[in-house]
């Protein structure tokens, strides 16, 4: 008989320090720092560094209980071998808070403690399975196993496997994430130490004979070339993009800028206005703009915007200085119903008006303002009539031509006449763009002769076939370039706005979506913005100024459902797609036909196709799957494929971890409210195969970001800790799984509420409902099934809800479970919205629901309970359409407060079903209140409490047929 594996119980499986991981990874989504990898290229739902640190780390690591629980299974050890695991996990926990600082990144010394304490557990765990028949193959000590991501994406957790010294592998089925990966893993660890090629490194002197590490010759090399792409464009179209000189009759207008007459200014951008003709039959003729803001600028003392003066049958725009007026902020928008009005006449400029012209070929533009670089600072001037002839002389020869997607939930451009992503840049746009993408190509044949000038041999292997001299150094090179070329697209769209509170422009996918913009923002390349090419240069070598190849890595295109890893066994980390929320193909197609353009010569099985493939993508899409369920049909069926392939593929010896984060989506059905791309995730990895045996939350959105405010955007990811099912596995009755769960549970919530009273620090109240289901999960998981009373299989839905209901010790609604927690947590006062969209997403429901109920405040990112003195006087509960307990109670308390008994009693006989849940939510908020030290609050619930007698007393006296009026 094969013996079996013997796997030690990883750090990851038994705890973690969750804040610590939480503050880091928040921190660093409010402000990046120089070289921030994943400001390398745009991507999407990023997780942070230091999250997947911290996870590798843990994952890798064995957890100092190892050895007594496999010599030991199921027994309780003793309190002196419980205190020797604390002092062992606090040490690792300290090495991880040092480890998953940005500012440690490239410290070695502390990633020399951290891998080696990976090898130490790895030499340990091929120590006890030497035995084993397949130990020459899977616990080989002199080499760890290999980490992969099949859904690599932005490449962070390949990018920290790396960094650990692992071997990595990133693999992904979208070509731009290819690149990605490329550029961030694989080909600075190809060229690790080399020293730059470029002339001018050269002539510097001794930094020819510096030491060059890690891939701060790349930067060198992209640095100059990026400068040389830079001079040989303008040459080419520096016409499109003329000076400033700053004359009198400007001066006159401006006494502000009298001290610059007679300076020449370099534009940084061009502030257009998008025009329709104007639907009032007098102005038919007129192009009325389209302006969501004539504010440039709210910094304090360069306060600017434009001001739109009317002449006879015309306008003309003019730039003031100084605090705009408020209605300089609306522009001219009218409202979500008239859109905009026409600034001739008023008139409403409706949607269906500016759609049908967009579609008939009558959009255009007109120029409102532009924004220089002056002496101190930006400076913002009217429009200038040569500058609208230097824009219209460009004449692009060629443009993108691949279709725009039929899917309006994420693209908006194709509503108004944008047929194609050619179409979403302006015409000089295209032209710059066109240029530098053809200058790359170029200059991948002058990089290659200068490598080998400077001594480089060459052996005519390109870069994709595996190359590492002249040839593949100058392919690599020219990647990066077309990452710069990446960056300008970003920042060089019709669909780019500016910023005034930042006076700088704002990327075009500020949303994950390709959204419709009105006032846009034309950069100059050759200025000094987000948008210009040094910049986005200096933006791809700071990367590399720091990056640190530390483990041998490779990058390649792979479906995930045929996912296949070196000698069939590797560490699984990964972060796969979230259900519909994110439409990655799609967006990425806005580089692909950039980069394509620029890289087919160098990776031509890579960009063989015009877009990226969709076909294949797991994303439950319904416009490209004929609706919402079989779009859920095929998210399923191919999760639970990929899932079966790393339950194939993945080391015995270690668990696998999966991130999952997802916007609330709520459906209702007889089972309550829930969420569909949870349990059909859920679903998909115990289909599978898998045993759960943890979730951990992580904070990894900032709760400030865009969608955040006021939507129902990611909040955090939850992080499963599975591994294989055993073989062994059976089934269990519904009876059997809620007995196992009233004996794992409280243990398991008692060590997460006070946090074992030793070296694990306690779960935030908000996150303890998506904590709690992982040892609920892992009981349920175990089993093949978990058979209900008519023998049918329980679905995930339902597990879930058993579990929450042990969390919540009661049967309240959602919304009130939701409720009870926050208060639990915050009381009054208000918190942020990520966390309130985890604690809601865990009790089935969604801040935006809570909201609707009545009782919950939530915008601008910050979210409160409503006091009871808050809610609405003109109230009745028989057309309430969602009550729940949480509003009925308060509702209850502010009418007792100014009705007494009698008005209470009015309430309970229009809500008799729910009068005694109210009853008991009343006393278990008198009871937290009371422990808290809440007086007034502890108050209120008691006088309901004691005069609840009183109050069914008073509503049996209330005539049934006067219930319906009683609130009228």
């Amino acid at each position: 008989m094969t013996p079996a594996i013997k796997a030690p119980k990883k750090l990851i499986e038994v705890a973690l320090p969750l804040e610590a991981i939480n503050i880091e990874s928040l921190r660093r989504k409010q402000k990046a720092p120089k070289g921030w990898p994943t400001s390398f290229h745009k991507w999407w739902a990023q997780r942070p560094l230091a999250a997947a640190r911290a996870i590798l780390f843990a994952q890798l690591v064995n957890d100092p209980s190892w050895k007594w629980e496999l010599d030991h299974p199921g027994e309780i050890p003793p309190s002196n071998l419980k205190a020797s695991w604390a002092a062992s996990r606090k040490r690792l926990f300290s090495l991880m808070e040092q480890l998953i600082l940005w500012d440690n990144s490239s410290n070695a010394e502390l990633l020399g403690k951290a891998t080696a304490e990976i090898r130490k557990s790895w030499a340990e765990t091929c120590q006890i399975n030497q035995e084993h028949p397949r130990a020459a193959e899977l616990f080989n000590e002199s080499e760890l196993p290999l980490v992969a991501d099949p859904f690599a994406g932005s490449g962070t957790i390949p990018l920290e496997a790396q960094r650990l010294g692992l071997r990595t592998l990133a693999s992904d089925l979208n070509p731009v994430s290819v690149i990605i990966n490329k550029s961030l893993i694989e080909i600075p660890r190809r060229f690790a130490d080399h020293r730059p090629i470029n002339p001018a490194s050269r002539d510097r002197g001794d930094s020819w004979s510096q030491q060059w590490r890690g891939a701060q010759g790349l930067a060198d090399d992209v640095r100059y070339y990026a400068k040389s792409m830079r001079e040989r464009a303008e040459r080419q179209i520096g016409g499109l993009y003329p000076s400033i000189i700053i004359g009198k009759e400007i001066a006159a207008a401006r006494p502000d800028l009298k001290a610059l007459v007679g300076q020449k200014l370099t534009a940084i951008a061009w502030i257009w206005a998008r025009t329709v003709k104007s639907p009032n039959p007098a102005f038919r003729d007129v192009d009325v703009p389209l302006v969501a803001s004539f504010v440039l600028s709210t910094k304090e003392g360069k306060e600017a915007y434009v001001e739109p003066v009317l002449e006879g049958n015309s306008y003309r725009f003019t730039v003031k200085v100084g605090r705009p007026p408020s209605e300089a902020s609306k522009g001219t928008a009218a409202g979500k119903r008239a859109a905009f009005r026409c600034l001739m006449s008023g008139t409403p400029v409706d949607y269906d008006h500016i759609r049908s012209e967009g579609k008939a070929g009558r959009m255009g533009a007109r120029l409102m303002a532009i924004v220089a670089e002056g002496p101190r600072g930006r400076v913002y001037l009217p429009p200038l009539r040569e500058h609208e002839l230097a824009s219209a002389q460009a004449e692009p020869e060629s443009k993108p031509e691949v279709t725009l997607p039929d899917n309006p939930r994420d693209f908006k451009p194709p509503n108004y006449g944008f047929r194609t992503f050619g179409d979403l840049f302006t015409p000089r746009q295209l032209v710059a763009l066109t240029t530098f993408s053809d200058q790359i190509s170029e200059l991948a044949q002058v990089i290659r002769r200068d490598a080998i000038s400077a001594g480089m041999s060459d052996d005519d292997v390109g870069l994709d076939a595996g190359g590492s001299r002249a040839r593949a150094y100058s392919e690599a090179v020219a990647t990066y370039l077309a990452c710069v070329l990446d960056r300008m697209v970003y920042y060089g769209s019709s669909l780019t706005t500016w910023l005034p509170k930042d006076n700088a422009l704002r990327d075009c996918m500020p949303r994950q979506a390709l959204a419709m913009t009105w006032d846009f923002a034309e950069c100059n390349p050759f200025g000094k913005s987000s948008g210009d090419i040094l910049t986005c240069a200096s933006s791809i070598a700071n990367y590399l100024d720091v990056a640190t190849p530390n483990g041998p890595a490779n990058a390649k295109q792979q479906d995930a459902q045929k996912f296949s890893a070196e000698n069939g066994a590797a560490i699984i980390s990964t972060d796969p797609p979230y259900y519909d929320n994110i439409a990655y193909a799609e967006l990425s197609d806005y580089f692909y036909v950039w980069m394509r353009r620029s890289l087919r010569s160098i990776f031509p099985s890579l960009f063989a196709t015009v877009s990226t493939p969709k076909a294949d993508e797991l994303v439950a899409t319904p416009y490209r799957h004929g609706g919402k369920e079989p779009a859920e049909a095929f998210f399923l069926a191919g999760m639970t494929e990929v899932m079966k392939r790393l339950s194939t593929v993945s080391h015995p010896g270690f668990p696998v971890t999966i991130y999952y984060a997802y916007k609330q989506t709520e459906s209702e059905d007889d089972a309550g409210v829930s969420s569909t791309g949870w349990e059909t995730f859920l679903e998909a990895v115990i289909r599978a195969g898998f045993a759960i045996s943890g979730t951990l939350p992580l904070r990894t959105e900032g709760a400030g970001r865009m969608m955040a405010k006021g939507n129902n955007a990611l909040a955090s990811s939850i992080v499963l800790v599975c591994r294989p099912r055993l073989m062994a596995a059976g089934t269990t009755s519904r009876r059997a799984f809620i007995r196992e769960l009233n004996q794992v549970l409280p243990e398991a919530l008692d060590e997460m509420t006070r946090g074992a009273g030793d070296d694990r620090s306690p779960v935030a109240p908000v996150d303890l409902s998506q904590a709690i289901i992982g040892p609920g999960m892992a009981v349920f998981s175990k089993y093949t099934a978990v058979l209900e009373a008519d023998g049918e299989p329980m679905n995930v839905q339902a597990a879930l809800q058993l579990i929450n209901r042990f969390l919540a010790e009661d049967d309240f609604d959602h919304d009130t479970q939701f409720c009870l927690r926050w208060f639990e947590q915050y009381g009054w006062k208000q918190g942020k919205f990520g966390d309130a969209d985890v604690l809601a997403r865990a009790k089935g429901t969604s801040v935006d629901g809570v909201k609707q109920s009545g009782v919950l405040y939530a915008a601008g990112g910050v979210v409160r309970l409503l006091k009871w003195g808050e809610y609405p006087e003109k109230w009745n509960p028989a057309n309430d359409e969602r009550l729940p307990i949480w509003e009925a109670l308060h509702h209850l308390i502010r009418v007792f407060k100014t009705e007494g008994e009698s008005g209470a009693g009015s309430v309970i006989a229009t809500i008799v079903a729910k009068a005694e849940p109210t009853r008991q939510l009343a006393y278990r908020l008198y009871t937290l209140c009371e422990r808290a030290g809440w007086a007034e609050d502890a108050r209120a619930y008691n006088e309901i409490i004691t005069s609840w007698s009183a109050i069914e007393t008073a509503a049996a006296a209330v005539p049934s047929a006067q219930q319906a009026e009683l609130f009228e």
